[in-house]
């Protein structure tokens, strides 16, 4: 059941923004319920058909995740101007395109390649470890008893390579310097005059930050920050967002209520 006064809340929010507008998600915890197995997660398709009908009506929707470019690809469709960001930016597909990589961030890989196996060999076996080809995801979520053992390893690593240590919920990975959700947005949302970002890590702050800086250097701005609270890391997003969404449901009624409002408005939006 979606809330009258959420969906309210979040046209008033539409309306104040003028366009062009963009649309930005993270998809683990926001497009697909997140999962014990990280290759198990899968969009709901509800919410994939709201992207494709946001994209007819404003000027950029993409999807922005720590996810490899070629797995959110598998699940995305190739097509109506939704565009994919993938590891933090360091991957990017636009619609009709071969993917690219940041050729700055290609030399990492072997190094990457290599603390995947050193991770394997010397965390403990519940521990997940992803290999993304420029990041190292090391997933507790089966073992959370291990979250110490595994950011002390992480932190170790991070300082004798020059990675970077992000935390998630119930991962830690370790990828390139410079690159965050925040760069993406900053370089995306510059010629908006209006930009929504929907999160549920810690990681989508750096996304709700870049908002802020934009509207900073234009008080004519308008930038959302739409949270999906979560028992796990959801307390920081939450009080940092204008618009709190509890549920994969009230995410489909949100996002139906924006499509409706941008239909009447027309494609300039």
């Amino acid at each position: 059941m979606v809330g009258l006064e959420l969906v309210e809340e979040a046209v008033a929010l539409l309306r104040r923004g003028r366009p062009p507008r963009g649309f930005f998600f993270d998809f683990d915890g926001v497009l697909a319920p997140i999962q014990d197995d990280p290759e198990a997660a899968t969009p709901d398709p509800a919410l994939l058909e709201a992207l494709y009908q946001l994209a007819a009506h404003t000027r950029r929707v993409a999807v922005v995740s720590a996810r490899p470019v070629s797995f959110l690809a598998r699940h995305i469709a190739d097509r109506r101007h939704v565009t994919l960001f993938g590891l933090y930016g360091l991957e990017r597909r636009d619609v009709g395109r071969e993917p690219i990589t940041d050729p700055d961030a290609q030399r990492w890989e072997p190094l990457v390649h290599e603390l995947a196996g050193q991770a394997r060999g010397q965390l403990p076996a519940q521990v997940r470890v992803e290999d993304k080809r420029l990041s190292v995801a090391l997933h507790y979520r089966e073992a959370p008893d291990l979250r110490e053992e595994v950011e002390r390893w992480a932190r170790r690593t991070a300082s004798a390579t020059g990675l970077q240590q992000i935390v998630g919920r119930m991962v830690v990975e370790l990828r390139p310097p410079g690159h965050d959700k925040g760069t993406v947005i900053e370089e995306q949302a510059a010629p908006l005059r209006s930009a929504w970002y929907f999160g549920d890590d810690v990681s989508d702050l750096e996304a709700f930050a870049a908002l802020d800086r934009r509207a900073a250097r234009d008080p004519r701005f308008v930038g959302v920050r739409v949270a999906l609270p979560n028992p796990e890391t959801g307390a920081a997003l939450r009080g940092a967002a204008d618009l709190r969404v509890g549920s994969p449901a009230e995410l489909r009624g949100v996002l139906a209520a924006l499509c409706d409002e941008l239909s009447g408005l027309g494609r300039g939006a």
